[in-house]
């Protein structure tokens, strides 16, 4: 299985404008087959990241979410609230409870 753990910097006053848009994104990302899960989380040491944590089936259905037309519309609308570059790192998951 592979993980991503990305996160998110958002501009200030635009955090819940963000919420809402993944929000709408993981209504689609819910009917995605290879994906396990996919969470939104707010960061506690700075309340402007969003941290998302997605889980794949495999690098298949990761690549797939990434091709996804509701995936690139969501990319496209996202630079409107950032507040700096995403990081982004994809994991093997090793064990699992």
């Amino acid at each position: 299985m592979l993980g991503l753990i990305a996160n998110i910097p958002v501009q200030e006053g635009k955090v819940e404008e963000a919420i809402e848009m993944f929000r709408g994104l993981m209504v689609k990302v819910a009917e995605e087959e290879g994906t396990l899960s996919y969470t939104l989380n707010r960061s506690n040491k700075d309340t402007n990241t969003l941290v998302v944590m997605e889980r794949y089936k495999d690098k298949a259905a990761l690549d797939f979410h990434s091709s996804t037309p509701h995936f690139k519309e969501f990319s496209s609308r996202l630079p409107a609230v950032l507040a700096g570059k995403p990081e982004i790192n994809v994991i093997e998951e090793v064990l699992s409870i």
